[in-house]
C-alpha cells in the first residue's frame, strides 16, 4: 500500500437499516483488494465463562458489550500499515472461537457497526462518517429475518431481545449518534444519489485511483 494514510470511513445505524447494504456497495464499487473490514461484531466480549442462561440474558445491545479498546488497537495497527489478528465471534453461542482472522493494511478502512459513531475512540480515527436510516418496522423485520435464518433464534426470542435491550439502547445510544455523521444515508442502498455522493468522496481521498462509476442495480 502507498505511504500515505489509508482513509478510515465508518458506517453505523440500527440493526437491520441497510449497514452491509451500503458497504457492500462500496466494495462491488472499489473493488475488494483496496478494502479492509473492520466489524465492531466481532470484537463482543467472550461469554465463555457464564452458563447458556446467563449468555440469553446479556445486554448485547450496550456499548459494554463489546471490547472497542481491542478494536481501536487494531485499528491503530491497520492505520500503521501493520496486519492484525481479528476475533471471530459465533453468535448461535456467544463466545469468541480460537481462530483469528488476519486482516492486512489496505488504503481503505471500513468500521462498521451500530455503535461505532457512539465510540469517541473510533469515531476520532475516520475521514468519513456514516449513518444509515431507516423506519423501525423496515429495520425488526429484517432483524426477524437475519436472526431466524443466520443465527438460528426463535421468534419469541427475537422479540423478547428487541423488546428488552434493543429498541432502549437504540434509542440511548445508536439514534443520538446520528448527530456525529457527516452523511446520513436513508433507504440504505437502495438510496442511489446519496450512493454516488459517497462514492465520488471516497474516490477524492485516494489519490491515484481510476474515476468510478456507480451502477444502479
Amino acid at each position: 500500500m502507498s505511504s500515505g494514510k489509508p482513509v478510515v470511513i465508518g458506517i453505523a445505524g440500527g440493526s437491520g437499516s441497510g449497514k452491509t447494504t451500503v458497504l457492500r456497495r462500496i466494495i462491488r464499487t472499489f473493488g475488494a483488494d483496496p478494502i479492509a473490514i473492520l466489524d465492531h461484531d466481532a470484537y463482543y466480549r467472550d461469554l465463555s465463562h457464564l452458563s447458556p442462561e446467563r449468555r440469553a440474558q446479556f445486554n448485547f445491545d450496550h456499548p459494554d458489550a463489546l471490547e472497542t479498546d481491542l478494536m481501536r488497537d487494531h485499528l491503530d495497527c491497520l492505520v500503521e500499515g501493520e496486519p492484525i489478528e481479528k476475533p471471530v465471534y459465533d453468535f448461535t453461542t456467544h463466545t469468541r472461537r480460537e481462530k483469528t482472522e488476519t486482516v492486512e493494511p489496505r488504503p481503505v478502512i471500513l468500521i462498521e457497526g451500530i455503535l461505532v459513531l457512539a465510540e469517541p475512540a473510533l469515531r476520532e480515527q475516520m475521514d468519513i462518517k456514516i449513518y444509515v436510516d431507516a423506519p423501525d418496522d423496515i429495520r425488526l423485520m429484517r432483524r426477524i429475518r437475519r436472526d431466524m435464518e443466520e443465527r438460528d433464534r426463535s421468534i419469541e426470542g427475537i422479540l423478547r431481545q428487541y423488546e428488552r435491550t434493543v429498541r432502549p439502547m437504540h434509542l440511548e445510544f445508536v439514534e443520538p449518534s446520528k448527530r456525529e455523521a457527516d452523511i446520513i444515508i436513508p433507504r440504505g442502498g437502495h438510496n442511489h444519489v446519496a450512493i454516488q455522493m459517497l462514492m465520488s468522496r471516497i474516490q477524492d481521498l485516494l489519490p491515484g485511483v481510476d474515476e468510478v462509476k456507480v451502477e444502479v442495480p
